[in-house]
């Protein structure tokens, strides 16, 4: 019988944090790789990370984030 991925989730969730984390990265090795025109070096991603990293009174805490789920 075949788990969904719902149930996957779910034990995938009951992990201890190294090995959700080991977890995670093995999917994502699994993933196409994409063309993105974005790079950490990227004179535009760094203005926008910087401009939200300003606007702290915007910001919203993972803790509240969770809570409007």
């Amino acid at each position: 019988m075949q788990a969904t991925s719902e149930a996957i989730i779910e034990a995938a969730l009951k992990l201890p944090e190294n090995e959700r984390l080991t977890l995670v990265s093995r999917l994502l090795e699994t993933m196409p790789d994409e063309d993105s025109s974005m790079s950490l070096d990227d004179a535009s991603l760094i203005e926008e990370l910087d401009r939200r990293f300003a606007d702290r009174e915007g910001s919203v805490t993972w803790s509240e984030l969770q809570a409007d789920k």
